[in-house]
C-alpha cells in the first residue's frame, strides 16, 4: 500500500456547532478541578512522607538487630579472652598464647569492643564493679588499685563491667 492510495476524510465542524458552555459554568468546572488536584497532591504527597518514614523506621530497625546480634555474640567471646588474658599472666613468655591474645585483640578492635580502663582511674559506677574495697596510703580514696576482671564496651555501649578494687 503506498501513499497515494491512503485517503483522508476530514470533516468540518463549525464554531456554531459546538456546546455552549456559559463563563460562571466553567469557572465552577475549574474551581472544582483545581481542587481535587489540590485534594490527590496532598494525598500523594502524605503517602511519599509515610513511605520515607516507614523506609527509615525500617533500616533502624534492621541497624537495632544487627547491633544487639553482635553484642551478643561479643558477650560470648569475652570468656574466650578471659581465659586468654589468664593464660598470659600465667605464663607471659609463652609466644602461643602472645599471639592469640594479639588475634582477640585485633578481632576486638574490628568489631568495635574495647578494654575500660581502670587500674589508676577514679571508681565509675558506669564502667567498675566494685567488688573490694582496701586501705591504701599510696592512693587516694575511690582510686581503682586492682583489676580483677577486665571489662569491655562495645562502641559507646558497656558489654561488662570491669570488676575492681577501690582504695578507701
Amino acid at each position: 500500500m503506498n501513499n497515494e492510495d491512503k485517503e483522508v476524510k476530514v470533516e468540518a465542524v463549525s464554531v456554531e456547532d459546538a456546546p455552549v458552555v456559559d463563563a460562571p459554568q466553567q469557572e465552577s468546572e475549574v474551581e472544582k478541578l483545581t481542587a481535587q488536584l489540590a485534594e490527590m497532591n496532598d494525598k500523594y504527597l502524605r503517602m511519599a512522607a509515610e513511605l520515607e518514614n516507614t523506609r527509615r523506621r525500617a533500616a533502624l530497625d534492621a541497624e537495632s538487630r544487627a547491633r544487639v546480634r553482635s553484642m551478643s555474640v561479643a558477650e560470648k567471646i569475652l570468656p574466650v579472652m578471659d581465659a586468654v588474658d589468664a593464660a598470659l599472666k600465667h605464663a607471659p613468655d609463652d609466644a602461643g598464647i602472645q599471639s592469640m591474645a594479639r588475634a582477640l585483640e585485633s578481632a576486638f578492635a574490628q568489631i568495635g569492643i574495647t578494654k575500660i580502663e581502670s587500674v589508676g582511674e577514679s571508681l565509675n559506677p558506669m564502667f567498675h564493679n566494685a567488688i573490694q574495697v582496701v586501705k591504701s596510703p599510696d592512693h587516694e580514696s575511690n582510686t581503682i588499685v586492682e583489676e580483677m576482671q577486665t571489662g569491655y564496651m562495645f562502641g559507646d555501649t558497656v558489654l561488662r563491667t570491669a570488676m575492681v578494687v577501690v582504695a578507701k
